[in-house]
C-alpha cells in the first residue's frame, strides 16, 4: 500500500528535526519532503504536531516474561533467578508462552518499537506472536547448557532457524541463545559455535552482567566473560552482548576487535543493582551500543522510551559529566544503533530506501512546550504513553492510539488468565 505521511516534525537521519512529507510505498520509505508527482497515496496520515521518528529497537528482552511483571521483585540476581524466576518458568507451557509474548508485543508496539530482540523457550510460540501482531523480531532460543535440556534446547535454536528465519515477508530472523557463560560452559559454547557456523547464525548472549558473575569466572578460567568468549570462538561468529556491565579496558578493546555489538539495559541494571555500564567509554572506543528493557519481571515495563531517557540521565550522573550521552545520542541508542546491534540493515532511520518503521508522536501535551528542541523533549520530556501511530514494514498497527490488527482486551484477559494460572501449579 501507498501511504502519505503529511506535515509531520520528521527526525532525520541527520539528527535535525524538520517539517516534511514522508512517501511510503509498501515496505519501505519512498521519499522524504521531495514527493513524486506521480506518486498516488492510497492512505493519508495528518502528522500535524506530531513527531515522527523511526521505531524504537528494543535490543534484549525476554518478551513472555511479561506473565512475571511483579511477581518477584527487589531481589538479588542469582536469588531472583534460582529461587524465583527458573522454578516458575519450569512451569510454564506453550499457551503461557504465547500469550506472555503477545501481551509484551502489544506493550511494545503502544510504546514505539517496532523491533525487539528476544531469548527465551519455546520461541515457536513467540514466533507465531510476532506473525499474529506483525512486529519485527530477532529472535534465539535460550539455551542453559548445564540443563538436563541443554542439547535438546540447542536442537530447538536450529529448528527455530530452518522454521523461522527470514519469516513473515523477512520481518523474522533469528540468532543463537546461550544463555550466559556461568550457564553454559566452554565445551557447550563450542557446539553452539559449531551450529552458528552450519546455520550461518550470529549469537545473543549475556555477558558480564554482574560482578560476581566476572570474579567466578576469572577463579574457574583465570579470564573475564568477554576473553574467555574470545577463546572459545563466540566472539567469531558475530555477537548481540546483553548487559556488559563490568568490564576492562582489555574487555572493549577485545569487543572492538570483534565488533561485538552491546545491548545496554539501564532500567533493569539498576533495578537488580547489577551496576552501571561504561557506555560512554564503549561509545568512544567505537563499540555499537543499542538498549534493551530486559523482560519485563525485572524492569518492569517494556517502553523503549523510559530506556532512552535513564540511558541519557544514568551516564551523567554516573560520570558527574553532562555530556556523557546527550539527548540524540540516547535517541540514536534506541533506534539507528539498536538496528545495527541486532543485524539488521535499512531499519532505525527515517532515511529514503529504509524500511517504513515509524512512530508518530502526539505532541499537543503541555511538556511538549515550548519547542526549543524536539530531540531534547523527546529524551527527557516525553513517554511511550504519546504514542499515536505506529507503522512496520509500511504497515499500520497502531492508530489514533487504537490496534488495528489485534484485540487488546483480550490479550490482557488471555494473559492475565495464564499468568495467575501459572502461580497456583
Amino acid at each position: 500500500m501507498n501511504i502519505l505521511i503529511k506535515n509531520a516534525n520528521v527526525l532525520l537521519a541527520d539528527g535535525k528535526v524538520k517539517i516534511a512529507d514522508i512517501a511510503i510505498k509498501d515496505s519501505e520509505i519512498l521519499a522524504i519532503e521531495n514527493i513524486p508527482e506521480i506518486f498516488k497515496a492510497e492512505k493519508v496520515i495528518d502528522g500535524t504536531d506530531k513527531l515522527a521518528t523511526a521505531g524504537f529497537v528494543n535490543a534484549h528482552t525476554h518478551v513472555s516474561m511479561t506473565l512475571l511483571r511483579s511477581y518477584a521483585d527487589d531481589m538479588k540476581l542469582m536469588d531472583w533467578l534460582e529461587n524465583k524466576i527458573w522454578p516458575i518458568e519450569a512451569k510454564m507451557k506453550k499457551e503461557d508462552i504465547y500469550w506472555g509474548a503477545m501481551l509484551g508485543i502489544a506493550e511494545m508496539i503502544k510504546s514505539g518499537t517496532t523491533t525487539f530482540a528476544d531469548m527465551y523457550g519455546d520461541m515457536d510460540q513467540v514466533a507465531q506472536a510476532c506473525i499474529d501482531t506483525d512486529i519485527r523480531a530477532v529472535l534465539s532460543r535460550g539455551i542453559i547448557g548445564v540443563a538436563p535440556n541443554g542439547n535438546q534446547a540447542l536442537e530447538e535454536n536450529k529448528i527455530l532457524f530452518r522454521d523461522f528465519n527470514n519469516a513473515n515477508d523477512g520481518k523474522i530472523t533469528a540468532m543463537f541463545g546461550p544463555h550466559a557463560p556461568y550457564t553454559c560452559p566452554p565445551d557447550f559454547l563450542q557446539k553452539v559455535v559449531k551450529a552458528s557456523e552450519e546455520y550461518n547464525g550470529e549469537i545473543h548472549i549475556h555477558l558480564a552482567e554482574t560482578k560476581g558473575e566476572v570474579e567466578n569466572c576469572l577463579k574457574e578460567y583465570g579470564k573475564t566473560p568477554i576473553a574467555l568468549m574470545e577463546e572459545v570462538g563466540i566472539l567469531d561468529r558475530g555477537v548481540l552482548a546483553a548487559h556488559c556491565v563490568h568490564l576492562t579496558d582489555e574487555d572493549i578493546q577485545i569487543m572492538k576487535k570483534y565488533n561485538v555489538r552491546v545491548a545496554h539495559n539501564p532500567g533493569s541494571n539498576m533495578k537488580l543493582a547489577s551496576g552501571v555500564a561504561p557506555v560512554p567509554q564503549l561509545l568512544k572506543a567505537g563499540v555499537c551500543v543499542g538498549l534493551g528493557t530486559d523482560g519485563a519481571s525485572s524492569n518492569n515495563n517494556l517502553d523503549m522510551l523510559e530506556e532512552i531517557n535513564l540511558a541519557t540521565l544514568l551516564h551523567k550522573v554516573n560520570t558527574l559529566d553532562p555530556l556523557a550521552v546527550p539527548a540524540l545520542e540516547g535517541v540514536k541508542m534506541g533506534t539507528e544503533y539498536g538496528a545495527k546491534a541486532v543485524g539488521l540493515n535499512k531499519v532505525g532511520l527515517i532515511k529514503e530506501g529504509y524500511k517504513a518503521d515509524i512512530v508518530l508522536f502526539d505532541m499537543s501535551a503541555p511538556q511538549c512546550y515550548p519547542r526549543h528542541d524536539l530531540v531534547s523533549l523527546l529524551a527527557y520530556s516525553m513517554n511511550g504513553s504519546m504514542v499515536d501511530t505506529v507503522l512496520v514494514d509500511g504497515k499500520v498497527l497502531l492508530e489514533n492510539r487504537a490496534f488495528t490488527t489485534i484485540d487488546e482486551e483480550k490479550i490482557k484477559y488471555e494473559a492475565n488468565r495464564c499468568a495467575m494460572n501459572l502461580t497456583l501449579r
